[in-house]
């Protein structure tokens, strides 16, 4: 009988799971996507892509067409109170009681919630310059986007999905963002899947990252090893180069005479030496960021 530890139930996981707006237009097309427990989880997608619905529908905010979204093990759609407990969302566009003070928003909010960290909301705010008696109506966008932050972790929930949480906050406010959901993370309890589209954000606080494309998950996966796997090749050959020329596991290619700018998935050492020795060529190997990855990968 093993004595391997029983892997944790993913907090949220979606199985083929479709999404039409209309009869024809698929925001999700077959998504099978599972978060695990513990992770920090970045998606990525061009606007249109689908991220938002994706969130929606695995949060049980839409119902898919077909397929199930579950979270906890639970239908999405159909939640128990208790599980709802467990999730923060901060959702892309903000929506709040614009009459209310922000302390009564807190209050409000808090009392929805069997626990609520007073201390952690009282410093946040604090910290965020979040005025506590000011109208809600009359904050900024920036600040309305901090107080929606602050108010999905009020509770320290299990599972914190933010969609686009920086888009509004400045270089500052966003770093301060940032550092706190590294601090969130750092003990491995809590899960957080977050969608952005500054990809140096994702890069600072997700060990993993999932891309998004036309209603389908492209890559999911650890961040370093997306990172190790694609790179680009800078060959200089002694002749102008064939159209033919290709390289095993080819992303992109662009040739122009004798030179060719390759980006390459799972390049080895074997496949940069073919190409000196077969085109009698000098090949540069250079790493990517996620920006340029991701920009390779969606026009690939």
């Amino acid at each position: 009988m093993s004595d391997a530890p029983i892997a944790p139930r993913a907090p949220l996981q979606l199985r083929r799971v479709h999404k039409y707006y209309g009869a024809s237009v698929a925001a999700l097309d077959g998504v099978d996507w599972s978060v695990p427990a513990g992770s920090v989880v970045g998606l990525l997608g061009q606007n249109a892509a689908g991220k938002t619905t994706l969130i929606k529908t695995a949060l049980g905010l839409l119902r898919p067409t077909r397929g199930e979204a579950q979270i906890f093990g639970e239908d999405a759609w159909d939640l128990p109170a208790a599980v709802k407990a467990r999730i923060g969302y901060v959702p892309q566009v903000i929506t709040l009681y614009p009459w209310l003070r922000v302390r009564q928003l807190i209050n409000y909010t808090a009392s929805f919630y069997p626990h609520w960290n007073d201390e952690l909301v009282r410093t946040l705010a604090l910290n965020w310059a979040i005025p506590r008696e000011e109208k809600v109506g009359n904050l900024s966008v920036g600040t309305l986007q901090k107080l929606a932050i602050v108010l999905a972790l009020g509770h320290e929930p299990e599972l914190l999905v933010l969609d686009e949480p920086a888009a509004s906050l400045d270089p500052g406010a966003r770093r301060d963002f940032l550092r706190t959901i590294l601090d969130i993370a750092a003990d491995g309890r809590r899960t957080i899947l977050f969608s952005t589209h500054i990809t140096s954000d994702l890069e600072r606080v997700a060990d993993r990252v999932a891309i998004l494309r036309a209603g389908k998950i492209t890559y999911d996966g650890e961040l370093d090893e997306l990172k190790d796997s694609v790179k680009r090749l800078h060959v200089t050959a002694e002749a102008p180069l064939p159209p033919t020329f290709s390289v095993p596991g080819t992303v992109r290619l662009k040739i122009e005479g004798n030179e060719a700018l390759v980006s390459v998935r799972d390049v080895s050492e074997k496949i940069v030496d073919d190409i000196r020795r077969n085109y009698a060529a000098t090949v540069g190997v250079q790493d990517l960021n996620l920006e340029d990855i991701f920009l390779e990968l969606h026009h690939a």
